[in-house]
């Protein structure tokens, strides 16, 4: 039998795509997602973790406690595989001391002054777990519940659907708030988490993810030669309790400029009283242009390892935080300790203290409308 030069070569092509088939497949290199016991909580209810892979071996970690991302595993410029957040080994380990390790934060995340705010001429008292101010939800937010999980998976994605029903009156806040948030793995190295919630009652919402990214080594080493970009010629600065004071201050020529790619410690501890009420770095940035479509807002490089991470988001802020309260007393996993500044967060939302400032855009949520917000966090290498 006699065959032409193409359709020897096609053959051998469809052979070749087959063995890299197998190949990836041998690897482990395939788009999954497995379910796993993580430990139980204090009131002894069982907790999951869901490994989530892609086709390139890109892992993403997340447990329905929290609905923490505990580790996210990509390549660095030599193919290398190993984790880029902080975190822990079990559930039992978050439970006892977490600063928000990759956690959904929630209801409100960031702070609320004097934690007060007035909804249709009513007042909410909520706890002031920050010194004299609300945060990230209060006592017993959404980083401190047991989520309902639902795996999700198409030909090209794998992703975990978590719900959550927060109660009238949980934490002080009005309405029964139902809340959906997914995350999704592409296989662009993507990692997308889409946040939706609908209220009975008119309420206030601003959910977050907090996960702590050093895209070295996961915590070992500080994060001060990563370089950041972030799209924002404005913050919104804040008083020493780090409540924002209503003010939009431009970025240029202060140690807030970030809107080209800047070493992280360049300016980290200059004179400059906003970086003195932050202990560094822990403010939220303007994100220029923001109208609720999904764009490019900041852009963080670890030369070293040659690893880059994009942010997405649709919201109108992003918090900077570059981890200046850890102090060494937390041990994570692998027995890492986290140092001053080992991570840093990149915290997409709407301004803190925002139902106490009326120049800031409405985070009030009504019956009858869906809140619905984007961010995406997309990993890849130096070009």
């Amino acid at each position: 039998m006699n065959y032409s030069k193409f359709t020897i070569l096609l053959i051998l092509s469809l052979i070749m795509c087959i063995c890299l088939t197998e190949c990836t497949k041998k690897e482990g290199f395939e788009m999954n997602i497995e379910k796993q016991p993580f430990g139980v909580t204090n009131e002894n209810v069982a907790v999951d973790l869901y490994t989530l892979t892609n086709n390139n071996g890109m892992t993403v970690k997340i447990t329905n406690y929290g609905g923490i991302v505990t580790s996210i595993i990509v390549p660095d410029e030599d193919g290398n595989l190993s984790d880029v957040v902080l975190g822990h080994d079990n559930v039992e380990a978050y439970v006892k001391v977490n600063p928000y390790f990759g956690c959904i934060v929630g209801r409100y995340g960031n702070r609320i002054a004097k934690g007060k705010f007035k909804l249709n001429n009513k007042t909410f008292t909520l706890a002031t777990n920050d010194g004299p101010n609300h945060l990230h939800g209060g006592l017993k937010g959404f980083d401190k519940v047991v989520w309902t999980a639902q795996e999700v998976k198409t030909d090209s994605t794998v992703g975990l659907e978590l719900s959550y029903l927060s109660e009238d009156g949980e934490e002080g806040y009005p309405g029964n708030l139902t809340v959906k948030v997914i995350y999704t793995l592409t296989n662009d190295n993507t990692l997308q988490i889409d946040y939706e919630a609908t209220t009975d009652q008119p309420t206030i919402v601003n959910l977050t993810n907090h996960s702590y990214f050093n895209l070295k080594d996961a915590g070992a080493t500080p994060i001060l030669d990563h370089e950041l970009m972030l799209d924002a010629d404005y913050i919104t600065p804040v008083d020493k309790t780090l409540i924002p004071t209503g003010e939009l201050r431009p970025v240029s020529g202060t140690p807030f400029d970030f809107t080209t790619s800047t070493p992280i410690g360049a300016r980290i501890d200059a004179e400059d009283q906003q970086i003195k009420f932050g202990l560094g770095y822990d403010h939220n940035f303007v994100i220029n242009g923001a109208d609720g479509t999904l764009k490019l807002v900041g852009k963080l490089t670890e030369p070293t390892t040659g690893r880059v991470m994009e942010v997405y988001t649709t919201e109108p802020g992003i918090q900077f935080y570059s981890g200046n309260f850890l102090d060494g007393t937390i041990t994570g996993k692998n027995g890492t300790v986290y140092k001053h500044r080992h991570g840093l967060c990149l915290e997409t939302q709407h301004f803190p203290d925002s139902p106490n400032q009326p120049k800031f855009s409405s985070t009030v949520l009504n019956p009858g409308e869906l809140y619905k917000t984007t961010t995406v966090y997309k990993f890849m290498l130096v070009e």
